[in-house]
């Protein structure tokens, strides 16, 4: 069969891609599963989340547990568009300064020599390998000790430090050779004006990918809120949602109260969306830093 572009990569499809598809697309399908699951589960009328044996697939979708959500929120002291605002602002703050300080950060790593690189470089690794949970109460005592309890900053500066995104990002620069750069410094560039217009849209795949993982720890995150802060009107939608969900779910006797299983399904799925689209829009640039094809 004739088909264009290599044999290897055929722009058209041909019959020696059967092979890759035979093992992909169960793959595939395999793996939006948890997906498809989340989105049904949200949508189950309350005979239906407690149903034994478990079904995959709604049967009766319905809106009451968003109604049942809302109506709820709207009860209480703060309204639920507080929460979002703040988890907003704190978002999109916390994601622009750790893009800035990993370019800033990789750039100084990758491409200038100065004292204690290489013990900076190694803590930076070392710090890989702990765990959120294994680091929660150092990082309480240095908040708290810091002054930074019951304020905004409770929520940002703990989420700064992203050893993975500092990593990955400095790699990326690493393979940008250093002719390129002794060439725009002859030119009279200096080093604001290269990582603005040479390493940046040289590294925007993995910038992307630090955008991603930066999103989903501080979208997601209820521990700022949980061990910082007292103040109700500064603490963030996870938090709102996880303890909205959580108090309905058992009632004053103690016994699991059906209603709050629903909110807890409309309520992960609030939280996940965010998530899934902005990975939908960046995936392509993701793929990229997998491929981590560098410059040719």
């Amino acid at each position: 069969m004739a088909y264009q572009g290599t044999k290897i990569n055929p722009t058209r499809f041909s019959f020696s891609q059967l092979k890759f598809y035979i093992i992909l697309v169960p793959l595939s399908v395999f793996m939006v599963l948890p997906i498809v699951y989340i989105i049904n589960q949200a949508f189950k009328p309350l005979d239906e989340l407690f149903m034994f044996p478990p079904r995959f697939f709604v049967q009766k979708p319905t809106l009451r547990n968003f109604q049942e959500l809302f109506r709820t929120a709207s009860s209480t002291g703060v309204p639920m568009s507080r929460y979002l605002l703040n988890s907003v602002v704190l978002t999109a703050i916390t994601l622009l300064l750790t893009l800035l300080i990993v370019v800033l950060s990789g750039y100084a790593l990758s491409k200038k020599n100065f004292r204690a690189k290489k013990v900076l470089l190694n803590i930076n690794q070392m710090a890989l390998m702990f765990v959120p949970v294994s680091v929660m109460i150092p990082r309480y005592l240095v908040v708290v000790n810091l002054g930074m309890d019951n304020t905004i900053l409770a929520h940002i500066v703990p989420l700064l430090a992203t050893p993975v995104g500092l990593f990955l990002v400095k790699q990326f620069i690493d393979q940008i050779p250093d002719s390129i750069l002794e060439a725009a410094r002859i030119d009279g560039a200096k080093d604001f004006y290269i990582i603005r217009r040479i390493i940046i849209p040289l590294v925007r795949p993995a910038l992307a990918t630090v955008a991603i993982l930066t999103f989903q720890a501080v979208w997601n995150s209820a521990e700022s809120s949980n061990y910082y802060i007292t103040d109700e009107t500064l603490k963030t939608f996870a938090f709102y949602l996880n303890s909205l969900a959580a108090s309905n779910f058992s009632n004053v006797t103690g016994s699991v109260s059906i209603a709050g299983a629903g909110m807890a399904a409309a309520s992960g799925l609030i939280m996940f969306l965010p998530n899934l689209i902005i990975f939908i829009f960046m995936q392509s640039k993701v793929m990229s830093t997998m491929v981590h094809s560098g410059i040719k």
